[in-house]
This record gives C-alpha cells, sequence and structure tokens, in this order.
C-alpha cells in the first residue's frame, strides 16, 4: 500500500515538474505576435535615426528658382542713430542753362529731341532774323571808316609834329578815330553776343541766319519751339542740364539740424528702386528756416551715375555717427508662433540624382529696423550664408513637409 502512494507522489511531482518546464520554455521563446511586436520596435527606431531635424528644410534646384531664394550674408549697418528724411535729386545753378535766341527770330532748323546728349559748342537750332544783315552791315562800315580814320589819324599826327598843319584838324580827327574805334568793338560785342565771329563777316559773306550752339556738356531736358516758329529774347528754347555733379536736396525738420555736421554720410533710394541703397557725403547746410520749420540740406553723390535724372523723389538717412550694428535685409527674417527666424544654408548634395540645397531655421532676436534693414542682436556672428530673399518660401516649404509628415501618421 506505502510503495502504491509513493509512485502516485512520484507521477504527481513529475508532472509538475513538466508543466514548470514547459512554462518557462514558453516564456523564453515569444510567441509570433510578440515577435513582431518586438521587431516592428527595432524598425522603428532605425527610422528615427534617419528622420532629419524640425528645423531643417530641403529644396530641389526647382523650388530654389521657384522660390526666388538669394543668398547672402550678415553686414554692418548703421541703423541705430540716422534721421530720416525726404527730399529730391537736382543739380547746381551753374548745370542747368536755357538755350534762347540772343536777338529773336524765326526757327529754321532744330534736331534736338527730349533725353538727347549734346556737346558744349554743338550746334542745335538755326534762326533767322533781318536784323542780322543790319548788325553786319553797320559793323562792315564802320570798320572801313575806322581804317580810314586811322589813316587820317597818322597823317595829321606827322604834319603837327612838322609844324605844317593846324592843331585843331589833329584834334578833330583823333576825336572821330576814338569814337570810331568804341562803335567798331561795340557791333563786335553785338556780332559775338548773337553767335556770329566777327573775323567771318565779310561784304560776301552777310548771312540772315545765325546759329545756336549748346553752351555746355548736358542732356536736352525740355524742347519748347520747332521750325518755323517764332521765338523773342526772353523765350527758352531749349534746356541742357550736366548730369555729371548731381547732388541730393533734403528737407530737414529745424528741430534736427543741430545734429547735421558736414561730412556726415547719406544713404538714399528711389521710390521705384527696393533695397537699393545709393551713398552720398553732406556737403552745405542751408541757413534759411521755411514757412513749415524745415532746411534744405545738400549732399553730393560719392558715385556719379548718368541715368539718374534732376527731380527725381528720394528718401535719405543722415547717418549722425559712425556706429554700426550686423543686419539683414527685412524680408530674411520671418515669423512663425511669435518668433523670429532666418534661415542659414547648410550645402548642397546629390539625392537620386537631383540637387537638393539644405536649410536650417535659426531663431533669432532682432533690433531696429530702417531702410529695409533690421539688426541682428543674436546670434551675430553667423558666417554662413543665409536666404535674405525667398525666406517665406523655405518656411512655406517647412510648413507643408510637417503637414504631409502629420498626415502619414494618422
Amino acid at each position: 500500500m506505502k510503495s502504491k502512494i509513493y509512485i502516485l507522489l512520484i507521477s504527481v511531482f513529475l508532472a509538475v515538474a513538466c508543466n514548470d518546464k514547459n512554462t518557462e520554455s514558453k516564456k523564453e521563446k515569444p510567441e509570433a505576435g510578440e515577435h513582431s511586436e518586438k521587431e516592428g520596435e527595432h524598425k522603428e527606431g532605425q527610422e528615427e535615426a534617419h528622420e532629419e531635424s524640425e528645423t531643417a528644410v530641403e529644396l530641389t534646384s526647382e523650388q530654389f528658382v521657384i522660390g526666388k531664394v538669394e543668398l547672402g550674408n550678415i553686414t554692418s549697418k548703421n541703423l541705430s542713430s540716422v534721421i530720416a528724411v525726404n527730399g529730391l535729386l537736382d543739380v547746381p545753378p551753374q548745370n542747368l542753362v536755357s538755350v534762347s535766341a540772343p536777338l529773336g527770330g524765326f526757327v529754321k532748323s532744330t534736331d534736338l529731341l527730349q533725353g538727347m546728349r549734346v556737346k558744349k559748342g554743338q550746334l542745335v537750332a538755326m534762326v533767322e532774323n533781318p536784323e542780322f544783315i543790319s548788325i553786319q552791315q553797320d559793323y562792315l562800315e564802320s570798320k572801313s571808316q575806322l581804317e580810314f580814320l586811322a589813316l587820317e589819324y597818322e597823317r595829321q599826327k606827322e604834319l603837327a609834329r612838322e609844324q605844317v598843319g593846324p592843331l585843331k584838324n589833329l584834334q578833330q580827327v583823333t576825336a572821330q578815330y576814338k569814337a570810331m574805334q568804341s562803335r567798331v568793338n561795340g557791333l563786335k560785342q553785338q556780332l559775338a553776343h548773337i553767335g556770329l565771329s566777327p573775323s567771318r563777316v565779310q561784304a560776301n559773306r552777310i548771312t540772315r541766319t545765325l546759329p545756336v550752339y549748346s553752351p555746355i556738356n548736358g542732356y536736352v531736358t525740355e524742347v519748347n519751339t520747332n521750325r518755323g516758329s517764332y521765338v523773342t529774347p526772353t523765350d527758352v528754347m531749349f534746356k541742357i542740364v550736366d548730369t555729371d555733379h548731381l547732388h541730393v536736396e533734403l528737407t530737414v525738420f529745424e528741430k534736427d539740424i543741430t545734429k547735421l555736421k558736414v561730412g556726415q554720410k547719406v544713404r538714399f533710394t528711389l521710390p521705384n528702386e527696393s533695397g537699393r541703397e545709393r551713398m552720398a557725403t553732406l556737403h552745405l547746410i542751408g541757413r534759411e528756416i521755411s514757412a513749415e520749420r524745415t532746411v534744405r540740406v545738400h549732399a553730393h553723390l560719392d558715385r556719379e551715375e548718368e541715368q539718374l535724372i534732376p527731380g527725381m523723389y528720394v528718401k535719405a538717412f543722415i547717418e549722425l555717427n559712425l556706429n554700426t550694428v550686423p543686419a539683414l535685409p527685412q524680408e530674411a527674417i520671418v515669423q512663425s508662433e511669435g518668433k523670429d527666424y532666418i534661415f542659414v544654408y547648410k550645402g548642397e548634395r546629390t539625392e537620386a540624382g537631383e540637387k537638393m540645397r539644405d536649410f536650417e531655421m535659426m531663431e533669432v532676436r532682432k533690433g531696429v529696423t530702417e531702410s529695409g534693414y533690421t539688426e541682428i542682436i543674436e546670434p551675430a556672428n553667423i558666417q554662413e550664408q543665409i536666404a535674405v530673399k525667398g525666406a517665406y518660401s523655405l518656411l512655406a516649404k517647412m510648413k507643408n513637409t510637417e503637414e504631409e509628415g502629420e498626415g502619414h501618421g494618422h
């Protein structure tokens, strides 16, 4: 009976031991579902390792062109101590001339058009007037009489020296001779005034038409006459301006005048040119305050440009000191979720045979903004190139990429 009980106990122990062993085996060897879950976790970990940073964005060559992206660097600009003013491009009085016909007359010919370039001494018109004939006749007759009186004067001097002729004759001839000299000199000046050289006036070359010449080099800005029209001496036939010495005439408010000094730099832009600045130097500060409590100041262009035209409106900034700050064009900075960012260029690479350009979005702290430029306070020592144009295209590309990623996640 005891042996039967022992055999039964040993059988139960062996059965329990086998069950425990099977359970451990099952724990060591995961089921199919458990195995797949672990492999899936491992694969997901590998994909995350290859994912790009949330602040990175890449552009294909086509996207780079379509987005109008341009690269540039942080530059030094004087943005903190300036006076914003308005003004015009102008020329000194000696560089702007009005051309008229001294005695008037009918315009026989002219080829001038607005915008044409002319040189000093160039023929600009021919004017016809019968009065020209009278002046030439008077000059030739007076010149002939002067030659006769000169001979008579010398003869009377000789007779008076030999005490043959009376002194009264010498005195009379002397007076006539000097009077005729004055008349001839006066007629010479009249001929020069109407543009005719006295040496060209001869008895067989009297003319009723006279040339009108350009007194300076420059461009024709006004043409107020045409062939056949009659002009008076006060009529302005043409206006010619020499643009080689343009200056900027600015209007400064009275309260800012004490801040100005000759030699300060002036940055100015034209209304039809965004972002392009030209430089000038303050040359003259006016001494009269207008009814609007403003003063005119003049600045000379640092670099002459022929395409600029007097009368163009300008917006200018007068730099009060030489303190400069790191700055970027205003359009290089974008806003996202209340913060300011720029896109730093990280280089280019080839992916699947296509050239890709990589950018990294970087948060910045900006300062003052003037004349299309914004001060970069932090970080100010970026050496890499930056997307100075097309930054919002990069931001849009990044937002679209994020939305696509969220869509795939759902």
